[in-house]
């Protein structure tokens, strides 16, 4: 049997870009608004400091649930179809919520995917577990 996870890297490749952005995002502002430490009160500098935090809270447990799957011997459409929504939803989040602090679809998108690929990935790696 070959173990790897090579599809969950490829995803976790794309978000670990995707955080990089947003983690200039936050330099960006810093430098712009002269800000070292902290968010200064500034509200663009704390909604950049809230995208990337909701990002580094749920990124780790979705793709250590999709690493599971894969390696659990699961058909690499469904890893495929469970990493796009995952990145396409934290891109939406991220879209969303810079375009307004309060609700858009883009940022309900996000939020609905996220939770939507945590349940299924969950249930899907306790299934294999009990079968």
């Amino acid at each position: 049997m070959d173990i790897n996870i090579t599809i969950t890297a490829f995803y976790a490749s794309l978000l670990a870009l995707l955080f990089i952005g947003l983690s200039f995002n936050i330099i960006r502002l810093r430098f712009q608004l002269k800000i070292g430490l902290g968010d200064g009160g500034n509200p663009s500098l704390i909604k950049a400091i809230r995208i990337h935090g909701n990002f580094s809270e749920y990124m780790p447990l979705a793709l250590i649930l999709l690493a599971g799957l894969e390696l659990n011997g699961a058909d690499s459409l469904w890893v495929h179809i469970f990493g796009s929504i995952l990145f396409l939803g934290r891109v939406s989040h991220a879209i969303g919520l810079s375009l307004s602090i309060g609700t858009s679809k883009p940022r309900a998108f996000g939020v609905i995917s996220m939770f939507l690929v945590l349940l299924m990935l969950a249930i899907a790696n306790i299934y294999v577990f009990v079968s």
